[in-house]
């Protein structure tokens, strides 16, 4: 399986709790009980990188993570300002270990989620906090609100032995990384690969495959890392949202994940997915692509048709 950011977080959610109020209130008043601790949204540190924890003392406001062992661990619920991000976090995340990561991921997309669904969507009343921090309740209606994350689709178009990558503006100078948008509603992930390829790029694809996935709190996608086959190498860049892309060799892509100074690009961070996604291509691409057809991984075969499989 192939190992990706904001995954690996050795917990037990322990799903089965969330609806036991007295039990949940049992674990708030452990003594070992932890709260996760946060500025901002952003992740606190300590000297070795790790994430640090105070004892909950009762925190009103509260999410319920999970048990590490026999430790129940909780994050703040606090208010955020709509739109709020700050970008120093990525400086935090190159220095933390994989679970902590995941941990933190977890607990900012359900803080940020919880901001965002503060009134009922059925009737606009005022929700309240459910399921241990894993739900809202609307008091009027009755309706229930629960977590969702939105499907995304990052991915390599392939041609003749070199992968499409593209920057946006915000981008940091330098940095290239994958295609990449969500998936549609009635929408299967190699038709929205395939779309996405077109809409941004100009390129028909077929023979889409899937190489992993990731969740990606920002504020809350899970991304699907795909690679498919392209029918061209003629960019029709869409400048709406692109500022520049261009045809990288295997070569050139490594020397970008070793991050060597005369590298044509800025590899994205290993924390991200694309970077994931890069590595694969490079170091088990024709391997995995093999193993994957054989084992049925493949989303969709190549019929032999000049248009993308799934247009």
């Amino acid at each position: 399986m192939t190992r990706t950011g904001f995954t690996g977080a050795s917990i037990d959610r322990a799903d089965n709790l969330r609806l036991d109020e007295g039990r949940v209130a049992e674990l708030a008043a452990h003594e070992g009980a932890l709260l996760m601790q946060l500025e901002g949204l952003d992740p606190v540190l300590d000297a070795e990188g790790r994430l640090t924890w105070s004892p909950l003392n009762g925190a009103a406001e509260r999410i319920f993570l999970g048990l590490q062992g026999e430790v129940p661990l909780f994050a703040p619920l606090i208010r955020t300002e709509p739109g709020q991000r700050a970008w120093s976090v990525f400086g935090l995340l190159a220095r933390m270990a994989a679970e902590d990561a995941a941990l933190w991921g977890g607990a900012k997309s359900l803080i940020e989620w919880h901001n965002r669904h503060l009134f009922c969507g059925v009737c606009g009343t005022a929700t309240a906090v459910y399921r241990a921090g894993w739900g809202r309740r609307c008091g009027n209606c009755g309706a229930d609100h629960f977590p969702r994350v939105d499907p995304v689709v990052i991915m390599l178009a392939e041609y003749d032995g070199k992968v499409l990558l593209a920057r946006q503006p915000q981008y940091p100078p330098r940095r290239y990384s994958a295609l990449a948008g969500f998936i549609e509603p009635g929408e299967s992930v190699e038709e929205a690969v395939a779309r996405e390829i077109m809409e941004e790029a100009g390129i028909g694809v077929r023979n889409v495959r899937y190489v992993a996935s990731q969740p990606w709190p920002f504020p809350g996608q899970l991304m699907m890392a795909c690679v498919a086959e392209a029918l061209s190498d003629a960019i029709v860049l869409d400048t709406t949202e692109l500022e520049h892309g261009f045809w990288a060799s295997r070569d050139e892509v490594r020397a970008a994940l070793a991050g060597e100074r005369d590298a044509p690009f800025l590899a994205p961070p290993p924390f991200a997915i694309a970077y994931t996604l890069l590595r694969w291509w490079v170091d088990e691409g024709r391997a995995g692509a093999a193993h994957a057809s054989s084992k049925g991984m493949r989303f969709s075969s190549d019929q032999g048709s000049s248009e993308p499989d799934a247009l």
